[in-house]
């Protein structure tokens, strides 16, 4: 047999993976060869291990740029479960600690140091690192999120702005920046703002097979959400994402009332409930958070199962990542997301009404318009995403609500000139609500007062219902016929791409709509459902088992559970029932530093269970 590779031991020996994953071998041996590099590759791809093990092959420390403090604690527990010397520097520690951490660092006892961007800008920590290089070595530079660097972005930390002093000071050491969201401009903008025109560039595809895209329209949300979660969802951790504090609290408020462990988490929030309740969904099972965007950055969590959206998101690239939180660990899990025309509106709203210069309002609702396309879109939601990202896909997922259960379209131009000449001649300031009692000639007092019952338009839609009215009217936004005049409240006005549709030049197909509320999902849904992944495991006593000895452990030792074993190592476990510590060491997650801590008490609940 030929003997493995250095990094092919490490990556056996210390992480318990007998093979790389896509492009993770030529990223390592790039950057452990010296070469500075890109690396674009989606959540739960395996980012992590293309700077740790450079970093155990290379002599010295390598230095980990992070940008939450708050997720360096497991991020370390993580690796020294592994054996691997690691810490981490940032201002949540007191005094003594730091000095013991630099000890460490100046000695050499350290392999990996995690640190957060505005620790390079504090006094004399330049000059630290510049005697670890002379006496230690340093390794590499990690620059992990690279896409906050991006002024454009939805992640925007000016402090990522000032690590090009690293290159300067350091011209030597190999740089790797990694980031699982970045579309072409965004790239751009990290090889200009870090100085990595010189870096090799590693983009892996960005789409995430084993995430299921749902998108529905608004019809008492909230059941719909509870719907979602009871008929799939049931003792399963989950983000449900919301635009405001006040939903946040509200909705978690009401997802307990429910019997849900739900919690909040949104920025107005002290730091310590924030921390505590963060620290609860990363350590706990089953724990919902309901969260607006401040939570989520960086969240190692591999078992996230949904991850829900009662609000419309900003950009493709904040639902990308946002939805790329469900499932890292490579297993089923289902991206939800449910609107209506409100949320294009007050987003709309929201993004123009903003301190942002001109161009950059009009870049967000550039983004917002591409979101708008993929949630009326008729095709492949994972097309759609991957077309976004400038990739090509080869055919249907098979497993989106629109592969699953296609949506009927209508020839709606028509309807489509009927909603536009309304708009026309109520004087281009009313909202889709009037619009539509005016098509469907209900004499409103808001009708009586500016005269509109006396419009050619009046009372010209009644083939249609106010629900089938809105339908048009919110494809006509998203489609980009019709647009909310920000002075005029959100009022609907026409744009230039109207013209050619009113004068008959060219037609418009429209998504029929199915009836919104559903409790249980429907077969075609469930035949492939993120349930059915675990109902093998489920039925299975052993499963329980093996979960609460994992639970265990971790509460012993204050990490959380992932941290011990990944949901996908024991469905192994479970799945080949190991009998010797030699089978334990050949299913994938187990190292050799965790097979002698925890390989004898696994094997024991193995055996117990055996002799029920």
């Amino acid at each position: 047999m030929q003997d493995k590779s250095p990094a092919l031991s490490i990556l056996h020996d210390i992480f318990g993976y007998s093979a790389f994953r896509g492009g993770q071998q030529a990223i390592v041996e790039h950057v452990a060869g010296g070469g500075d590099a890109l690396v674009l590759m989606p959540t739960g791809g395996g980012k992590s291990l293309c700077y740790q093990i450079p970093a155990l092959l290379r002599p010295g420390v390598g230095i980990v740029i992070s940008p939450l403090i708050a997720l360096m604690q497991d991020q370390v527990d993580a690796l020294r479960q592994l054996g691997i010397k690691a810490a981490f520097l940032n201002s949540s520690l007191d005094s003594d600690t730091a000095r013991q951490v630099q000890s460490d660092l100046l000695r050499g006892d350290l392999d990996l140091l995690y640190i957060a961007p505005e620790r390079l800008q504090a006094a004399g920590f330049l000059g630290l690192l510049q005697q670890v290089q002379e006496n230690i070595g340093l390794a590499l530079f990690a620059i992990d999120e690279a896409h906050c660097v991006s002024q454009w972005g939805h992640d925007f930390r000016p402090e990522y702005r000032a690590l090009t002093v690293l290159h300067e000071r350091f011209p030597d050491v190999p740089r790797i920046a990694l980031t699982a969201t970045a579309d072409t401009p965004t790239q751009h903008e990290i090889v200009e703002r870090l100085a990595l025109e010189q870096a090799r560039q590693f983009i892996s595809s960005f789409d995430r097979p084993n995430i299921r895209y749902r998108v529905l329209l608004k019809a008492n949300a909230r059941q719909q959400l509870l719907s979602f979660l009871q008929a799939e969802h049931a003792g399963d951790a989950g983000i449900v994402y919301c635009l405001s504090r006040k939903k946040v609290e509200e909705t978690a408020a009401w997802l307990s009332d429910q019997g849900w462990d739900a919690l909040p988490y949104h920025a107005g929030l002290d730091s310590a409930t924030r921390n505590a309740n963060q620290r609860r969904f990363l350590r706990e099972e089953g724990v919902v958070m309901v969260a607006t965007v401040a939570f989520g950055m960086g969240i190692d969590k591999p078992n996230v199962r949904f991850v829900a959206h009662l609000d419309l998101p900003k950009s493709m690239e904040g639902y990308y990542q946002e939805t790329g939180r469900a499932g890292r660990d490579g297993l089923p899990a289902n991206a939800w997301l449910a609107y209506g025309l409100g949320d294009v509106v007050s987003m709309r709203q929201m993004l123009s009404t903003g301190d942002a210069p001109e161009e950059r309002k009009r870049l967000e609702l550039r983004k917002l318009d591409a979101l708008l396309g993929y949630c009326e879109s008729t095709a492949c939601r994972h097309q759609a995403v991957l077309r976004y990202f400038g990739e090509g896909h080869p055919g249907d997922c098979g497993q989106c609500d629109n592969c699953l259960t296609p949506v009927e379209t209508w020839d709606g131009t028509e309807a489509a000139q009927m909603a536009l000449s309304c708009v026309y001649r109520t004087g281009q300031r009313f909202g889709a609500g009037h619009l539509i009692d005016v098509l469907l000639g209900k004499m409103t007092a808001q009708a009586e007062k500016f005269r509109h019952h006396t419009l050619t338009t009046f009372s010209i839609g009644q083939a249609l219902n106010q629900a089938q009215w809105s339908s048009v009217y919110r494809q006509l936004v998203a489609a980009g016929y019709l647009e909310a005049d920000i002075e005029a409240y959100g009022g609907l006005r026409l744009t230039e791409l109207a013209r050619p549709l009113l004068r008959n030049e060219r037609k418009i197909w429209l998504r029929r709509d199915t009836k919104p509320v559903r409790v249980k999902a429907s077969k075609a849904e469930r035949s492939a459902s993120v349930r059915e992944a675990f109902a093998g495991a489920n039925d299975d006593p052993l499963w329980q088992i093996l979960k609460n000895k994992r639970l265990q452990l971790a509460r012993e030792q204050g990490v959380p559970p992932y941290v011990i074993f990944h949901d996908s190592t024991l469905l192994e476990i479970l799945n080949r029932r190991p009998s010797t510590l030699e089978q334990l060491a050949q299913i994938s997650g187990v190292g050799q530093a965790k097979l002698a801590r925890y390989g004898e008490a696994f094997l024991k609940v193995i055996k117990g269970s055996d002799l029920d």
